[in-house]
């Protein structure tokens, strides 16, 4: 028997006929036709299957998709979406830093890694080393590219906080441009209208 339920995947947002058996995973990959989560162990051991739910790390293969209702979903395929118009470039930071730093062999593995250190940067924006390593602890590489895939978690560090950097500077930018002299119908801290956190909504997008 099938069951009617509503999923949010990268702001994409779908109403599905679901079996209680079927898997976040399968969902993913075969109606939403993103592939960037991979079937690995089936067990949610080894971390290939990794999303965001609710900006939480998620082993997908063992969620049903029926208890993600009204839950937020992001992929592999949705990170730019998080800093999207922050950036002039198409890839998130942390899926940069492992192309620059060549953090991956087969790639299976690869979204799971991705995806975990974008987790932990979302809760912690300086990990220490050690942080890292308990961070990928449960993900596997059967390659075993795990020096390549450290330096690209460090590397991610920097170029998230570049581009914190970046945000920041808009944020300077606009509060300067919201004292304006105020015109009928606005109020103080607004910008010909807009709120302040209205501009900063448009100019950023907001997170799927």
């Amino acid at each position: 028997m099938t069951q009617t339920v509503t999923i949010k995947v990268n702001g994409q947002v779908r109403a599905l006929e679901l079996t209680p058996q079927a898997s976040l995973l399968h969902v993913l990959r075969n109606d939403f036709e993103l592939n960037g989560a991979k079937y690995g162990c089936g067990l949610g051991e080894c971390g290939a299957c990794t999303v965001l739910v609710d900006h939480q790390p998620a082993r997908s293969c063992v969620i049903p998709a029926l208890g993600v209702g009204g839950r937020s979903i992001t992929t592999l395929e949705g990170l730019p979406l998080l800093n999207a118009q922050t950036s002039l470039d198409p890839l998130h930071p942390v899926q940069r830093a492992f192309i620059d730093a060549q953090g991956t062999q087969c790639g299976y593995c690869l979204n799971g890694m991705i995806m975990m250190t974008v987790a932990l940067l979302l809760k912690n924006a300086q990990p220490s080393r050690q942080e890292m390593l308990d961070a990928l602890s449960g993900n596997l590489c059967r390659c075993g590219a795990h020096v390549e895939i450290l330096k690209a978690v460090e590397l991610s560090v920097q170029y998230t906080r570049q581009l914190d950097g970046v945000r920041d500077a808009q944020v300077a930018q606009l509060a300067k441009s919201s004292s304006v002299p105020l015109q009928p119908g606005m109020k103080q801290g607004t910008t010909h209208g807009q709120t302040l956190d209205q501009t900063l909504d448009q100019t950023w997008g907001k997170a799927p």
